[in-house]
């Protein structure tokens, strides 16, 4: 999908394109493609002289491969942004291009962003700018309010995995948890966990973005401003996630300790039996020696005799354990 946005009387306006024709009528200052197809990164070359990278979407790691300018001017980065989805947590690639000097291209002072599948921080910025006349200015303040509210998106998130760990808190602490609840426990923790992981991730990433927009001095003084006033947003995420890391790993550990427990309780039991059962087995073996004079052997009471006595030193072992309270 190839979507452009124009800005008139201080606010953004969308328009979807399906044709190079209708792309020619308009003069926008961001081209959002949409998992793009080959008639549409054609329609791109075209009219803007832009050639979209292959490798655009690429999980290169290295600042060189993700944060570069090229010859003609063109500024490339490619940065993630979460999306908080339920059954399915991820971070999508997005790749942007901005040409700021080369006034031979059409493409100068327009935002290209390219991106496998819709992005929930995108929506929001889109609704804020339609809503909100001077939001934007021109294609920096785009990107600017991009990561700005990609890192509002991950607090948002932050915020509902601490509600999520609150529920989680006073089943553990409630006391009385079973197998299949610590079960059902250690997996939400493991889900809120690895989403944890992905926000701290994702807003390393937003930093390391806004600070090479900030080095390559493509800001002017205002937009400078808003670019440290993200990086302080991030620096606050972080110790957040640090605080929640240090959350989840307590209720982990609580858990597996009421785990540790309920198996304690069942060793200890089989312990108890185990104990209790000695004297029988012992009274047994007694009787199962082949002595010659066993007066209760000739005995005709003898057998029910020692199998009252096997019982008795069963039972009594049983009632002593259970006043001392070591059968609870």
């Amino acid at each position: 999908m190839l979507n452009i946005f124009t800005l008139a009387n201080g606010r953004l306006f969308q328009e979807e394109i399906e044709s190079l024709e209708e792309l020619t009528k308009f003069q926008p200052i961001w081209v959002d493609l949409e998992a793009p197809t080959l008639e549409e990164k054609r329609w791109i070359k075209q009219h803007y002289g832009l050639s979209i990278p292959e490798d655009a979407m690429d999980e290169d790691i290295e600042e060189s491969a993700r944060f570069y300018e090229e010859d003609n001017g063109e500024l490339h980065i490619r940065s993630d942004f979460l999306i908080d989805d339920d059954e399915d947590p991820r971070s999508v690639r997005v790749a942007f291009i901005l040409n700021q000097h080369n006034a031979n291209l059409k493409s100068r002072g327009v935002l290209f962003s390219i991106h496998d599948e819709d992005v929930p921080v995108f929506r929001l910025l889109r609704m804020r700018a339609r809503r909100a006349p001077g939001l934007i200015e021109d294609a920096k303040e785009v990107l600017l309010k991009l990561f700005d509210a990609d890192a509002e998106y991950s607090a948002d998130t932050l915020e509902g995995i601490y509600d999520e760990l609150e529920q989680v808190s006073k089943q553990v602490l409630a006391g009385d948890v079973t197998d299949t609840r610590a079960g059902e426990v250690l997996a939400a923790i493991a889900r809120q966990e690895d989403l944890n992981g992905r926000i701290r991730r994702n807003v390393m990433d937003t930093r390391r973005a806004v600070s090479f927009m900030m080095r390559s001095k493509m800001l002017n003084s205002e937009q400078f401003e808003e670019a440290r006033q993200i990086l302080r947003d991030i620096e606050s995420l972080d110790n957040h996630t640090a605080f929640l890391f240090d959350k989840i790993n307590f209720l982990m550990d609580a858990t597996v300790g009421f785990i540790n427990i309920n198996q304690n309780k069942i060793i200890k039991i089989f312990s108890v039996a185990s104990v209790a059962l000695l004297p029988p087995t012992l009274i047994a073996s007694v009787y199962g020696m082949n002595f010659k004079f066993m007066p209760e052997l000739d005995w005709a009471l003898g057998y029910p005799y020692a199998l009252g006595l096997m019982l008795a030193s069963a039972l009594g072992p049983m009632w002593y354990f259970r006043k001392r309270g070591w059968l609870k």
